[in-house]
């Protein structure tokens, strides 16, 4: 059986493994695009802030790893897949035949549409090529200003805080990592952020980039009015599904890969997963594009296993995120933002950077958000993934929901904990 997969990134190497082991007489090929290892991008800002090097952003860290495991690597961009003949087209005119195909082409950034993007200087950081130019532009008092205070960059945000720049933040919604918070969390991590040197601009759009004058080559114009230099501006707007090269394949496409409970493309033998693949969401039952590193883990081996002949269903990702911002710790889960209707209960201490909301379906917790609470994110996340039915718990939660801990205990443990 020959085995490809399109991607070197979480969802195709944890694939690849996962078929090694599932079907150990395959052909293995993992095919990425990038001259480097398969790594992982959620380790470039340790990579920036100079916790690791290089090679500390690698998936799989022993030299020989993917030779001793028979998978092989090819270094090429795939330019076009013909599912009627089975095979790949690779940029350098190679062809590359399968009998299943996994689809972990990953996404890359959304630039803006904003006059000056493209000046030098201005950058996304998605690739080690990307964190090498921020490297050597980030130095010790230069003014670079962060467009996007979304999960991405606000992890970017923190590196460049212990590189020692100046650092300017702009987020055209109304609070910071608007996507995992609700208003009055995600304003408590701007106080923070403000508080620890980083000016925030919220509710704010870059209107348009010029180059500047003098020590710093760019300036930033801001819809509020204001002027900001910068020597580097780093582009942090979003990312979109690798999907383009599809177009003419047959396999249906939305804004990522449709795939069915079994990561299955519409097209026999071809599976998507990861960032480019509209998959099961937890909560929801429905299909969507969940562009976080657990979720392409959860698919790359899901889908391997059914390319490798089990009858196994994706039961659908959690919504899932863990966020350190200069030291305060975040976090959201499921339906965090709950639902019309839907019980909730939340407690707000502004003065010590603390928030805990609980979202509910019944007696059951569907969603959940903490600031500054660390001890509660296993139960959370447990809670929710179990679907577990805290009868009277709830009540007590709603109340307190500090006490989620013994609503977890007694609720999953039975162990008859005192609620006086």
């Amino acid at each position: 059986m020959r085995h490809v997969i399109i991607g070197a990134g979480p969802a195709g190497v944890i694939a690849a493994e996962t078929l090694r082991k599932a079907d150990p007489a395959s052909q293995i090929t993992l095919i990425g695009d990038e001259p480097e290892p398969p790594y992982s991008r959620m380790a470039l800002p340790y990579y920036l802030s100079d916790n690791i090097k290089e090679e500390g952003t690698y998936l799989r860290k022993t030299d020989g790893y993917y030779a001793a495991q028979r998978i092989d690597i090819v270094q090429d961009k795939v330019e076009q897949v013909r599912p009627n003949d089975k095979r790949l087209r690779l940029k350098d005119g190679a062809d590359v035949d399968f009998d299943r195909l996994l689809i972990a082409a990953g996404a890359r950034p959304i630039s803006p549409p904003i006059s000056g993007i493209d000046l030098p200087g201005v950058h996304p950081c998605w690739t080690l090529h990307d964190a090498r130019q921020i490297v050597q532009l980030a130095t010790p008092g230069a003014h670079v200003v962060l467009m996007g205070a979304g999960f991405i960059g606000c992890i970017i945000l923190e590196a460049l805080v212990k590189r020692g720049v100046q650092l300017s933040v702009v987020e055209m919604e109304n609070r910071m990592v608007p996507r995992m918070m609700n208003q009055t969390s995600g304003g408590l991590i701007k106080a923070w952020c403000q508080e620890k040197g980083v000016n925030v601009y919220t509710s704010t759009k870059v209107e348009s980039i010029e180059k500047g004058n003098g020590d710093h080559s760019l300036s930033v114009n801001l819809d509020n009015g204001k002027t900001l230099p910068a020597s580097l501006i780093i582009a942090a707007t979003g990312v979109k599904s690798n999907i383009e090269f599809l177009g003419d394949t047959g396999i249906d496409t939305d804004v990522g890969i449709l795939v069915n409970h079994h990561l299955q493309t519409n097209v026999a033998d071809i599976y998507a997963a990861g960032d480019v693949a509209q998959g099961k969401d937890f909560s929801t039952g429905d299909y969507s594009v969940q562009a976080i590193q657990p979720t392409a883990a959860d698919h790359g081996r899901v889908a391997a296993l059914n390319m490798a002949g089990q009858n196994i269903e994706h039961q659908g990702s959690v919504n899932m995120n863990v966020l350190a911002t200069l030291g305060l710790i975040s976090s959201s889960f499921g339906l965090w933002m709950g639902e019309p209707g839907s019980d909730h209960t939340e407690l707000t201490e502004p003065n010590r950077y603390r928030y805990l909301s609980l979202q509910f379906r019944d007696d059951t917790l569907i969603g959940a958000s903490s600031l500054g609470l660390t001890q509660h994110v296993g139960v959370l996340r447990g809670l929710i993934q179990s679907k577990t039915k805290l009868g009277s718990w709830k009540a007590k939660l709603m109340k307190d929901p500090t006490r989620i801990m013994e609503a977890y205990v007694a609720s999953t443990q039975a162990l008859g904990v005192n609620v006086q």
